[in-house]
C-alpha cells in the first residue's frame, strides 16, 4: 500500500519530451522540438553533460510557443499561497516542499485524490494564481506537463524523501525553505502497513 506520493513537477520549457537526460514522453507533438534530438524514453543510465544540456536548451528556447520563465521571489510567494490553499481545501497532508527556480517537488501523504490528481489541483491551482498576479501571461502554460510521481511505501522511502527535497534548495546554493503548511514527517503509515 502507498503511504506517500513524492510530486515533482517542471515549469515550462525546462524538460522537453526529448531532453538529452530522458523523459517519460512516449511522443514529440512539435515538429520543430523533434528536430532538436531523439526521444528516449524513461531516464538515460548515461546521463548527457551540463554542456549537451545547455546546448540543447538554447537551441530549443527559440523554437517554443511561450516564453522559458524562471521563479523569482514573487512567482514563489504565489506559488507557495496556491498551494498552501490547494493543501487545506483537498486536506492533503505535505510532509516537503521545495520551490527550485524551474521546478517542484512536494510529498504529500496518501490520499482519496490520486497522485494524478493531486498534480492536476496543484498545477491548475498555481497557474491560475500566477495569472491572476500577473507574473504569467494569461496564454501562458507555466508548466511543462503533467508531472511525475514516486510511490512510497515505507517509512524509510518517506524519511528518504523528505531529506531529499528538503536538501535541494541547499544543493543549488539557495536559502533553506519552510512553509507553514508543510507538517513535520511523524511517522504515519497507513493502517495495514505497520
Amino acid at each position: 500500500m502507498v503511504a506517500g506520493h513524492h510530486l515533482v513537477w517542471t515549469a515550462y520549457g525546462w524538460w522537453l519530451p526529448n531532453d538529452p537526460r530522458g523523459s517519460s514522453s512516449h511522443e514529440v507533438r512539435v515538429p520543430q522540438i523533434a528536430e532538436l534530438g531523439e526521444l528516449h524514453h524513461g531516464r538515460k543510465l548515461q546521463q548527457p553533460s551540463r554542456q549537451e544540456l545547455r546546448e540543447f536548451y538554447q537551441r530549443a528556447t527559440p523554437v517554443l510557443a511561450h516564453a522559458v520563465l524562471l521563479f523569482g521571489a514573487g512567482e514563489v510567494a504565489a506559488l507557495v499561497e496556491s498551494f498552501r490553499q490547494t493543501i487545506r481545501d483537498r486536506r492533503y497532508t505535505c510532509y516537503a516542499c521545495a520551490i527550485m527556480p524551474e521546478h517542484v517537488h512536494l510529498l504529500i501523504r496518501c490520499h482519496r485524490d490520486k497522485a494524478e490528481q493531486m498534480l492536476a489541483h496543484f498545477q491548475e491551482a498555481s497557474r491560475l494564481a500566477l495569472i491572476a498576479a500577473e507574473l504569467r501571461p494569461g496564454n501562458h502554460p507555466v508548466w511543462g506537463g503533467p508531472g511525475w510521481k514516486a510511490f512510497q511505501f515505507t517509512r524509510q522511502d518517506m524519511e528518504r524523501t523528505v531529506r531529499y527535497i528538503d536538501s535541494n534548495p541547499d544543493e543549488r546554493g539557495l536559502p533553506r525553505q519552510l512553509w507553514d503548511f508543510v507538517t513535520p514527517y511523524d511517522g504515519w503509515l497507513p493502517v495495514n502497513m505497520r
